[in-house]
């Protein structure tokens, strides 16, 4: 975490804040459920975005970061901290708990999240196109893929019975990834066997839990919680010898099986370039709320030679990266 010089910017009820005088630079609170070791490049890509409407960290704009580390519960306090702090705008990444905490915390500070579900759903925005309040953002769709990675799954491995589904019952978005998942599973004849994680502990115990069941591969819900896990959960399915589907192209590169799901650090950049036009002028309620039009696939090959298996040709042609 980074803390900087206490600025105070001045704006009026109902007006957007505007680029700030050469006085005085804007701040920015940067809000996150995980931990700045996970996300790297998602910060690089997100001062990109920043420095395409011509925002510099350090000179002309202040970022000040609050980093929750999977703890959810740490959002609320973080997210008032930099309500007080009077920003000029409010990143909320990380998934949907970051964005309600800073949705709860503020009404008037213009908020740009990146989240896993339905901003409609969850009280953000009044519709896509025009989100109509303080809040608009990117919807990744990472809750509503899990049940297309249990299907790429299927087809990677068509004689497996037996498949767990991890998720992290402390996410917003369980309930919802439950029922897909659960629906999924049954459309393609799949018994499924439902395991829990919310802390470190209860990882170990859903990865035995996993081995008494004789689970034979596993789909990883998407969950900021598992995100800050990450190299715990590869090296545990590797220990498990349970091939293993995920979210994001970090887990395959980490050396997890396979990953589906959209370009992480390209829906950084977009808010980094939503928080830039907010900094100069745009109101958050006429920005469109950013939707994913294409996913990518990651297939490990050196970790499908570790577990005995061969991927079908077929679904390695349509892979968009094959780490080797």
């Amino acid at each position: 975490m980074r803390r900087r010089e206490f600025i105070t910017l001045l704006c009026s009820v109902g007006a957007w804040p505007l680029a700030a005088s050469a006085q005085q630079k804007p701040v920015i609170g940067f809000l996150n459920s995980g931990s700045p070791d996970a996300y790297p490049d998602r910060v690089i890509a997100f001062h990109q975005g920043l420095r395409q409407l011509g925002y510099i960290e350090g000179e002309n704009v202040v970022v000040d970061y609050r980093w929750a580390l999977g703890e959810y519960d740490r959002l609320p306090a973080f997210a008032a901290e930099l309500v007080k702090r009077r920003v000029s705008v409010l990143v909320a990444t990380g998934g949907e708990p970051a964005a309600l905490a800073a949705k709860s915390a503020t009404s008037t500070i213009p908020i740009v999240f990146a989240i896993g579900g339905d901003p409609i759903k969850l009280g953000l925005v009044a519709t896509y196109n025009r989100p109509g309040g303080n809040a608009t953002g990117a919807n990744i769709l990472a809750a509503e893929m899990d049940g297309k990675r249990l299907a790429l799954l299927h087809e990677m491995m068509p004689n497996v019975a037996r498949v767990g589904l991890l998720l992290d019952p402390n996410f917003p978005a369980y309930a919802t990834q439950l029922n897909e998942l659960q629906q999924a599973a049954a459309i393609i004849n799949l018994q499924a066997e439902i395991l829990r994680a919310g802390t470190d502990g209860e990882i170990e115990a859903a990865f035995e839990l996993a081995s008494q069941k004789r689970v034979e591969a596993l789909v990883l819900a998407a969950s900021p919680f598992f995100d800050t896990r990450r190299d715990k959960l590869v090296a545990l399915a590797a220990s498990h010898v349970l091939p293993t589907i995920y979210h994001f192209r970090e887990f395959a590169a980490a050396g997890g099986l396979v990953s589906y799901g959209v370009s992480i650090p390209h829906i950084y950049r977009q808010i980094g370039i939503y928080a830039g036009r907010i900094l100069n002028g745009d109101n958050p309620a006429n920005l469109p709320v950013q939707q994913p039009t294409s996913f990518e696939m990651v297939v490990n090959l050196k970790t499908a030679k570790a577990l005995g298996l061969t991927i079908p040709p077929t679904l390695l042609a349509r892979a968009d990266e094959v780490i080797e």
